[in-house]
């Protein structure tokens, strides 16, 4: 496909140092300006749209069509970064209070300087997408370290991204191995890191991070649940959950990997479900295992779900490196690897539950916490159901929405990371926030900031607080 050097730590220090004599000319030109620069950009990439589906292709050996529609999104979060950052992160004034009167107070988001981005390779573009459209909206220059799986389409936005701002280096990109991105990590010049990879990597980014306390957004991976509910759309049900847990190889971060059925449907479902999954093969549906070591993790959840669970599609031969065939699997023990660890293969535990309640919790009873879905006729109940997911995002009556609306944040908690991109938040990501009071006038007889001060001040300071706290809701 291509060979890309392994950037030794001098070479991401020499970008560095680039990116941060650029991002002062970014951050000077305006918003208005790089509105126009961005949306420039996003039409450059539009009309190179096939090519860069192709090396998508390429690098990951994912379906051409779905290399193009992650293309797709990135480009609609492209342009929803660009027209939103001036009104997200622009000055406005903020009331003062009572205690202010005198005042006038205002609230801007001022770029941090140089943001440093580690990319995946399961998604080469979207993801690395939702930090870097982000951070250049908000007025940084980025120094992008995509995954040495997936280099050539890393090095090929950066290429791009020269034609719309061809003065300064605002986006880089630099290649290599783990040693690459450490470097990029740990340089003091680098204001915020934002990584997506595994929760053992994304600890130690932090660890290097913690040495000039660069702050980081980490997005580590999820064992995303599936519950159908007792009122659920059996054959949509059916079918997004097939698409969510084996799209991609089942190489999704907010993939499907463990589905709760409530009991009363919980038969009807797995039929939908097995009369689907018989038609989806690997290598034509979806493609290979692009890391060579995750076909070994794969393996080991089905060897040990199979053990003492029921297989419903699959088995132990479905594992053909690079290719997997779809494995489904039910009754597994809640404890088991396949049920606790991330797969990241197409594989799903189903497991049949009393009510919705239950399958809730079972939902809730991991380590990681980054999406999921409800599937339920009632919107009251599955939005009930949604709020109380312990998750970033969870989807209804769909799968994966989330990521297709450019105004919802997207991130997790406990062991899939911390911090948010895409919409408002994921600007602000890469912002600092910069607050400014102004003294209109000296408010009379209540000069409280100064050693003339006295106690009549103070008294009435007293009375004025108590009138408007002292009193009690009933």
């Amino acid at each position: 496909v291509g060979t890309h050097p392994n950037q030794a730590p001098e070479a991401v220090g020499e970008a560095v140092g680039r990116a941060d004599e650029a991002a002062r000319w970014w951050a000077a030109i305006g918003a208005a300006e790089r509105r126009r620069r961005l949306l420039d950009h996003k039409a450059v990439i539009t009309r190179e749209l096939r090519p860069l589906a192709r090396l998508v292709h390429e690098e990951t050996g994912k379906p051409v069509g779905d290399a193009t529609l992650e293309l797709v999104l990135a480009i609609t979060h492209l342009d929803w970064a660009a027209r939103n950052a001036a009104k997200v992160l622009g000055r406005r004034r903020v009331a003062t209070g009572m205690i202010g009167l005198n005042l006038t107070a205002t609230l801007e988001y001022l770029p941090l300087g140089v943001v440093g981005v580690i990319g995946p390779w399961n998604y080469p573009v979207f993801t690395p997408m939702g930090s870097i459209a982000y951070a250049l909206a908000a007025g940084n220059a980025v120094v992008f370290k995509p995954s040495e799986l997936t280099p050539g389409i890393g090095v090929r936005l950066a290429e791009l991204f020269q034609e719309s701002m061809p003065e300064h280096p605002v986006l880089q990109t630099v290649t290599g191995l783990g040693e690459t991105g450490a470097a990029l990590a740990a340089d003091p010049r680098v204001k915020k890191v934002a990584f997506t990879g595994s929760t053992a990597t994304a600890k130690r980014v932090m660890a290097a991070c913690a040495e000039n306390l660069t702050p980081i957004v980490a997005e580590c991976g999820g064992k995303d649940a599936f519950i159908v509910d007792a009122d659920a759309d059996l054959r949509a049900a059916a079918d997004a959950c097939l698409w969510g847990a084996m799209s991609n190889a089942g190489q999704t971060c907010v993939g499907v990997e463990r589905v709760y059925v409530v009991d009363a449907v919980y038969d009807g479902f797995m039929r939908e479900l097995s009369e689907r999954v018989a038609n989806v093969r690997a290598g034509e549906h979806y493609g290979p295992i692009t890391m060579p070591g995750q076909v070994d993790i794969i393996k080991r959840h089905i060897d040990d779900a199979a053990k003492s669970g029921r297989l419903v599609a699959g088995g132990t031969g479905a594992v053909r490196a690079p290719y997997v065939d779809p494995v489904i699997v039910e009754d597994v023990p809640e404890d088991s690897p396949a049920v606790r660890e991330e797969t990241f293969g197409p594989t799903i535990t189903v497991r049949r539950t009393r009510d919705a309640h239950e399958a809730l919790e079972l939902a809730n009873a991991s380590s990681y916490g980054l999406g999921g879905t409800v599937f339920s006729r009632n919107a009251r109940r599955a939005t009930e159901l949604a709020r109380r997911m312990r998750t970033g995002m969870t989807a209804i009556n769909s799968v994966i929405s989330f990521a297709g609306v450019p105004a919802l944040p997207f991130g997790g908690m406990g062991d899939s990371g911390f911090g948010r991109i895409h919409g408002a938040d994921g600007l602000r990501e890469f912002a600092r926030p910069k607050a400014i009071s102004r003294q209109r006038f000296a408010m009379p007889g209540m000069n409280l900031t100064s050693f003339s001060r006295g106690p009549a001040e103070l008294e009435r300071l007293i009375r004025l607080v108590t009138f408007l706290h002292g009193r009690r809701k009933r």
